[in-house]
């Protein structure tokens, strides 16, 4: 097809209309032929194929008869091909673009998911009462159970993350989940723990606004938000703009920064396993709790092969202050299922590290954005490896992992932009998470089929 086009411009530049007419007729029966080919998802036979494919040869024959001036034809084809090149680049741009934006939009089912579960909030006083008595249950504060905390603004993904944890474990009502959300979504996400029930579990939701200790005075990352907000209010700066302007949100959201404070959220633990809300589990996590960290603050699964996610990817080695401190070939570990010792964190006083490169970080010099360069360098040479088989990556982007590593995982995670929850999610994947959502509630299935 790729030759009859180039044809079709050299025929209309002859003045042979005719013949261009007849290769864009071919051309479009080639088109629709491989659409509906993608559209049905069977393979196109060869009975289909041939009339068209010896019709078009037929009519490249004829072009090649009618004997173009052959420099005039490789200057013709030459500008041709960069013209393809030039709109495959933007293709492959404008997908990227297209793809943030929908990672970043939450679909209309959980936004009305959502307001069901508000507009319940709002008119059950009940509710509101059970969720202050929850929040004195001596079960928040026991370092005999097993902790989870969970940071998200969206309601049907955090169940899942809930449901999943729970149905794997062993002994379920051992486990106590701390969510934090923010205020929009406060009274949903309080009304769904509220009203279902997970296996004798407990959950407790907070609010990040509750947290008076956070903010621009004691944190350079809340400091430098409320910046942001107030530049983008009046017009900002240009470059600040085209700096967030294709940044997935949640990467400059102070919910997704969270994990930073953990020890000042929970005061009174000592342990605690953190996990993303784009995460599905399959195993019983409590066995992380006796995992021995040897004295580090984080055990993480690392992710370099050979030379792939060392810490030269993520950081700006260019800059003193990073090549002085830091080996470039270090390897790379992840976030989204991690385990915590707390008391080793604040004899670290690894929230005071995390400040200190924000502040570094002030011009993004350091890293562009993202918590994990930040987490790389809060916990330089404090954290323990973990077997790869509690946390395994990709199913939000890489179509071809191993189902027996799947399989095997104790967690996987939906990093990228193709979320579980998402139209565009990869679909091999989306039976695994969808396994953990309670189609059968009400709300659910109002919000989900409608």
């Amino acid at each position: 097809m790729t030759l009859a086009k180039a044809y079709v411009i050299l025929a209309k530049e002859h003045g042979n209309l005719q013949l261009a007419w007849e290769l864009s007729s071919q051309i479009r029966n080639s088109q629709r032929l491989l659409s509906q080919g993608a559209v049905s998802g069977r393979a196109i036979t060869q009975e289909e194929a041939h009339p068209i494919i010896t019709r078009l040869a037929r009519l490249i024959y004829k072009a090649q008869d009618s004997h173009y001036d052959i420099s005039t034809t490789m200057v013709t084809l030459k500008s041709h091909a960069l013209a393809l090149e030039e709109r495959a680049k933007a293709a492959v741009v404008q997908t990227a673009e297209f793809g943030q934006l929908a990672a970043e939009s939450l679909p209309k089912n959980i936004h009305c998911l959502t307001v069901k579960l508000t507009e319940e909030w709002l008119q059950n006083p009940k509710l509101r009462s059970r969720s202050e008595e929850h929040r004195n249950s001596t079960r928040l504060v026991d370092n005999n159970l097993y902790h989870f905390c969970i940071f998200s603004d969206n309601v049907l993904a955090t169940s899942v993350v809930v449901n999943s944890t729970v149905s794997n474990a062993n002994h379920p009502q051992q486990l106590v989940f701390h969510v934090v959300t923010d205020r929009i979504n406060f009274g949903a996400m309080s009304t769904w723990f509220l009203i279902n029930d997970f296996k004798g579990c407990t959950v407790e939701v907070h609010c990040i606004e509750e947290f008076s200790w956070l903010n621009a005075a004691s944190s350079s990352l809340v400091r430098r938000l409320s910046e942001m907000e107030t530049k983008g209010s009046s017009g900002g700066l240009k470059t600040q703009e085209r700096e967030i302007k294709f940044h997935n949100p949640k990467f400059v959201s102070l919910l997704n920064h969270l994990r930073f404070y953990i020890p000042q959220i929970l005061p009174n633990l000592e342990k605690v396993v953190f996990l993303d809300d784009d995460v599905v589990v399959q195993k019983d996590l409590t066995q992380l709790f006796s995992i021995e960290l040897h004295g580090n603050v984080i055990g993480a699964v690392e992710t370099c092969l050979e030379s792939f996610h060392r810490y030269h990817k993520y950081l700006n080695f260019s800059q003193p202050i990073i090549s002085s401190k830091i080996d470039p070939h270090t390897c790379g570990w992840a976030f989204g299922m991690n385990i915590f010792d707390l008391i080793a964190w604040r004899k670290a006083n690894a929230t005071s590290l995390y400040h200190y490169w924000q502040e570094q970080n002030a011009d993004q010099l350091l890293w562009r954005t993202g918590t994990l360069p930040a987490g790389l360098l809060t916990f330089y040479g404090l954290m323990e490896p973990l077997d790869r088989r509690w946390h395994v990556l990709g199913l939000g982007y890489d179509v071809d992992i191993d189902d027996r590593l799947i399989e095997s995982a104790a967690v996987v995670h939906y990093n990228g932009n193709m979320k579980p929850w998402l139209k565009l999610a990869i679909h091999r994947y989306k039976s695994i998470w969808e396994r953990h959502v309670n189609f059968s509630h009400p709300h659910v299935r109002e919000c989900m089929f409608h």
